[in-house]
């Protein structure tokens, strides 16, 4: 519930920074503007985002005949979330990962990369899908498009404000270009206020989808073990992933950026697990470069033995 809560505050104070920004260069015409901007992106990420990046990353749709555990992994969860059956997809890359998308439960998508079904045992790769299948359930697939939407429409607004810094539009208090350095002040200092609450809220709906995936599982150690070696695959197989998508995915595709790093959308692993967990994070022992090769080899050999 704090979690809800604090997701509708962050929502509101997007929606309300948007409107400011309007009303700040353009008087109410311009915070109606703000608004349809918002509106109209938020209508177009709704019906089309899924589609959009299922074909960023050449995901491919498998049926029960070509994924048979994968599609009953999900379809036992589907059925433990009160969910309907949503699609599978497979990414052909290498790099372990995962996202869910689509505009409801009714039009989900699960998408697992290859590396994914290569690297992990079967209780990691359910602890995955659970975790997957929990964003369906609290609808952060929805939440997220419309965060994202707003951010990027607060990104438009603060060019404008530039543009108007620079030719000397007149703002809301009728100074000449309403108050020049203020307009480009807030023009900078909009976008990475938005970035913030778009991180916070992506950072609040993870922690949730981990103990609601738990919950489906039965189980918390199976996403826990694959936190712990998502963990390792980032940083030793990097992905090459789209900063606009990188929120969607279960663990950060950039955390090998440095750069990346300092905006992750993202809480920290070590949390992650320690929640599931219920105490301190453990990863020593079990996230060494050994215990890793010994648990790939583990889950190579599970996999073939299920495709013989």
């Amino acid at each position: 519930m704090g979690n809800r809560i604090r997701t509708t505050i962050l929502l509101a104070v997007l929606t309300a920074l948007i409107v400011w920004i309007g009303q700040y260069f353009g008087g109410q015409q311009g915070m109606i503007i703000a608004l349809l901007i918002a509106a109209g992106m938020n209508f177009f990420s709704y019906w089309f985002s899924d589609k959009i990046v299922l074909k960023m990353y050449r995901a491919q749709e498998v049926s029960p005949e070509q994924a048979p555990q994968v599609y009953e992994m999900v379809k036992t969860l589907a059925e433990n979330a009160g969910l309907p059956m949503p699609k599978v997809y497979v990414i052909p890359k290498d790099a372990p990962n995962a996202f869910a998308t689509g505009r409801n439960p009714e039009h989900a998508v699960v998408a697992v990369t290859q590396g994914l079904l290569n690297l992990m045992e079967h209780d990691e790769v359910k602890g995955v899908l659970a975790h997957e299948l929990a964003h369906v359930k609290n609808r952060d697939i929805l939440i997220g498009s419309i965060a994202a939407t707003m951010a990027g429409a607060i990104m438009v607004l603060a060019s404008m404000a530039r543009f108007s810094a620079v030719f000397g539009g007149r703002g809301s208090d009728g100074g000449r270009g309403g108050n020049a350095i203020g307009l480009i002040a807030m023009s900078i200092m909009a976008p990475i206020a938005a970035m913030i609450i778009q991180m916070a809220i992506s950072r609040s709906r993870e922690y949730m989808a981990d103990s609601t995936g738990a919950g489906f599982a039965g189980t918390p150690e199976g996403l826990a073990r694959a936190l712990e070696k998502l963990g390792q695959y980032s940083k030793r197989i990097p992905m090459d992933a789209n900063p606009s998508t990188a929120h969607m995915f279960i663990v950060n595709p950039l955390s090998g950026r440095s750069l990346m790093s300092l905006f992750s959308t993202h809480p920290p692993l070590e949390e992650r697990i320690a929640r599931l967990r219920g105490g301190s994070a453990r990863t020593e022992g079990a996230g060494s470069e050994s215990s890793i090769d010994h648990r790939q080899e583990k889950a190579k050999n599970f996999w073939d033995r299920l495709s013989k």
